[in-house]
């Protein structure tokens, strides 16, 4: 049995399917935070929405393809599950990572959009 071929598609298998979920997650609840930046414009806060995601695909996509490959020797499954712990663990932290990113940034630019709109009623 090639232990580098099963640790690849386990690999690959795990990352893409904790990608989609974590996009999937942010996609649908990050229109409620967009919806209200944009101060209800739908159209606008979807656009961006699917955008966001968009990028969200690409970097966490070219990420794992980067750490696919395997410069140590794989003996045994002992192996192979050390070295999917190691790289599945720096999908899940990186993907940790841009999950509370984007929430910085909504919350950043709600904030600055309720100032806005507090301003423009007081004005």
């Amino acid at each position: 049995m090639n232990y580098f071929i099963l640790t690849y598609v386990i690999y690959l298998l795990v990352s893409i399917a904790l990608t989609v979920w974590v996009a999937k997650v942010l996609f649908k609840n990050g229109r409620i935070f967009l919806v209200d930046i944009f101060h209800g414009n739908n159209e606008l806060a979807d656009s961006v929405n699917k955008l966001l995601v968009v990028g969200f695909y690409l970097v966490n996509i070219g990420y794992m393809s980067l750490a696919l490959k395997e410069y140590g020797s794989i003996g045994s499954m002992q192996v192979v599950v050390e070295v999917l712990s190691y790289k599945v663990g720096w999908i899940i932290l990186i993907l940790g990572g841009m999950h509370f990113l984007n929430l910085v940034i909504f919350f950043k630019l709600r904030n600055r959009a309720k100032r806005e709109k507090a301003f423009t009623i007081n004005v």
